[in-house]
């Protein structure tokens, strides 16, 4: 394809990052993939470069946030501009705020929110630079609502929203798209990964969106140069309503949503 443009995704090895991957890749986008995981990282690069690209990885643990300045660094050793920043990678922790662990939540607010804007400030002031550039952040319909039994998740999120919107507002002159992607309920390894599989919300496995299919909405509205997205008909319907309802009615109905099937 000898295509120049680079795209550096984070999470790309798994769910919706992965999938985002693959979707710049056959679209002919060079990549640099970042990932905790060498073994995993190293398979996904021999798979995207079978479109007949260049790609990249970096080694990172970005729950610590030294770890994104790092990813920075390297970046610049390989000498090539990033033309799409894909902040991907993030995770969540269940249960009650009163007993969840707050190493893990620091940790989880470091990856979601402190190593996200660590990344897009090094490259959008690159991108401003050279008057072109395309970031996509990876909120989620959780960040419309509060979220009891996420409650630092949902936090984090409604963080990355209004980053990204705000960020998108300063930038408008510039030449650079900044989008945010909601996805809903997913089928990833995300609910694995916060030990939220006895939550009712991710009971009716069937009702779980593809991540392809969040992956192409995303995609797109990064192309249309959307300010935001919201994945699927049945969020979009929910994310509506839930802008008429206030905030503690919909905090009451999240908990029943999102508690645990045993305590029915």
């Amino acid at each position: 394809m000898n295509n120049t443009k680079y795209a550096l995704i984070t999470g790309a090895t798994s769910g919706i990052g992965y999938e985002l991957a693959l979707l710049f890749a056959k679209n002919g986008y060079n990549l640099i993939i970042v990932s905790r995981d060498l073994n995993e990282m190293q398979a996904k690069a021999i798979e995207f470069k079978d479109c007949g690209i260049d790609v990249k990885t970096i080694q990172a643990d970005l729950f610590d946030i030294d770890a994104a300045f790092e990813v920075c660094r390297k970046v610049e050793t390989f000498a090539v501009d990033v033309d799409v920043l894909v902040n991907d990678a993030g995770q969540g922790v269940y249960g009650q705020f009163k007993e969840t662990d707050i190493q893990r939540e620091l940790k989880i607010i470091n990856l979601n929110i402190s190593s996200l804007v660590i990344l897009t400030k090094h490259f959008l002031q690159k991108m401003i630079a050279r008057k072109s550039g395309k970031i996509l952040n990876l909120a989620s319909i959780a960040s419309k609502s509060p979220g009891p039994w996420q409650s630092v998740y949902h936090g984090t999120k409604a963080f990355v929203l209004s980053f990204t919107e705000a960020i998108r507002q300063e930038v408008k002159d510039d030449n650079i798209v900044v989008t945010a992607l909601l996805p809903g309920v997913t089928d990833t390894d995300f609910f694995n990964k916060a030990d939220m599989n006895r939550s009712k919300i991710v009971q009716d496995k069937d009702a779980m969106a593809d991540p392809k299919d969040v992956a192409k909405d995303g995609y797109d509205a990064l192309m249309n140069n959307d300010d935001k997205v919201v994945s699927g008909l049945k969020n979009k319907l929910d994310t509506a309503l839930g802008n008429l309802i206030p905030d503690d009615l919909q905090a009451k109905q999240m908990r029943e949503r999102q508690k645990p099937v045993d305590e029915d």
